[in-house]
């Protein structure tokens, strides 16, 4: 795989993604719009980053827009794919539903078609945590059915592995979902915990935390979540032979299609995670006690069994050392 399209590469694991492709003398294009849903001023610093790259371009559109990413991959023909774009958030997706469809299902389309008509090779895309939903069995398993999303964000990503999966039956395309459990490191999202915390706290304000506390999330380090996709990229799955209709195996199929959970496979309590950065930060933290949001769910925790099994390799960092290096970052890049 030379050749790779990432899409979001202006984006948090896009742009530490790109980094390490190219840094591995890979050819990347990176398509991103650098739209406003957060801080268009990161995005770019990000994408400046990877321009310095000589095998590195970029593609400002919006992948909703079939014309241009039809023209996009007839152009390119790419090896690899990895589609990181997307909607992200489960609250925003109470207040904007409209965006999920027009990105996450809308934009996926273009993706696989552009994928099925230019013999791509693999394509990777970031599925989520939050296809679990309301299952309850820990940690969660690729092997259980997820067939109960309590959020549009989480129905939006379960709909991406059943898209592809239909494209890997009609036309052999070779498919990998990427189930990501909370992500978090340097270059992180400003809509997310650990940088909303951080701000607020530097900042002298009291920090949300929800249902009371009673949080617990499998948190997972940024360089990770990147060393399993660089591994998986390579990795093109193949169909399982052992598949049965009868005995449905939802990790698997009978064509080229396979979905993998990258976490840390330890479960945190939220508490714990915010003691830790207080410690990072020198700073206690005010905090305002609030209900469960809806469309939250309150423990996350992943199976990466077979994650180790096809690609040996198992996600370890711990939060105090990751926590350390986002405090870093975030007091380098804003002088704080």
């Amino acid at each position: 795989m030379q050749k790779i399209l990432v899409t979001g590469a202006a984006g948090f694991i896009g742009h530490n993604l790109s980094k390490r492709l190219l840094e591995s003398g890979r050819t990347v294009v990176g398509l991103d719009n650098l739209n406003d849903y957060y801080d268009p001023e990161l995005k770019k610093a990000r994408l400046a980053q990877l321009l310095e790259f000589e095998q590195c371009s970029h593609a400002n559109f919006d992948m909703a827009d079939r014309d241009l990413m039809e023209q996009l991959f007839r152009k390119e023909q790419f090896d690899g794919v990895v589609n990181l774009a997307a909607q992200a958030g489960v609250r925003y997706s109470l207040i904007n539903p409209h965006s999920y469809v027009d990105t996450n299902l809308v934009g996926f389309v273009n993706i696989l078609e552009g994928c099925r008509h230019n013999k791509v090779k693999h394509l990777l895309y970031a599925s989520s945590s939050s296809v679990y939903g309301a299952n309850t069995s820990m940690p969660f398993s690729v092997h259980d059915n997820v067939d109960h999303p309590v959020s549009l964000y989480a129905a939006s990503k379960k709909a991406n592995e059943l898209m592809a999966h239909s494209y890997s039956h009609l036309y052999q395309l070779p498919c990998t979902g990427l189930r990501f459990f909370t992500v978090y490191g340097p270059w992180g999202r400003p809509d997310m915990a650990l940088f909303l915390f951080t701000k607020a706290i530097l900042e002298d304000r009291p920090i949300d935390i929800f249902n009371n506390g009673e949080m617990e999330r499998d948190f997972t380090y940024i360089d990770d979540i990147v060393e399993g996709v660089f591994r998986l990229l390579d990795h093109v799955p193949l169909p399982n032979p052992n598949w049965s209709g009868d005995t449905p195996d939802s990790a698997t199929s009978y064509c080229p299609w396979r979905v993998y959970n990258i976490g840390n496979n330890a479960k945190q309590k939220l508490m714990r995670y915010i003691e830790v950065l207080e410690q990072c930060l020198g700073k206690t933290a005010k905090k305002n006690f609030m209900p469960m949001q809806p469309g939250d769910v309150p423990a996350t925790y992943a199976n990466v069994d077979d994650l180790v099994q096809e690609i040996d390799f198992k996600p370890q960092t711990t939060i105090e050392e990751g926590i350390s290096k986002f405090v870093a970052w975030y007091r380098g890049y804003y002088e704080r």
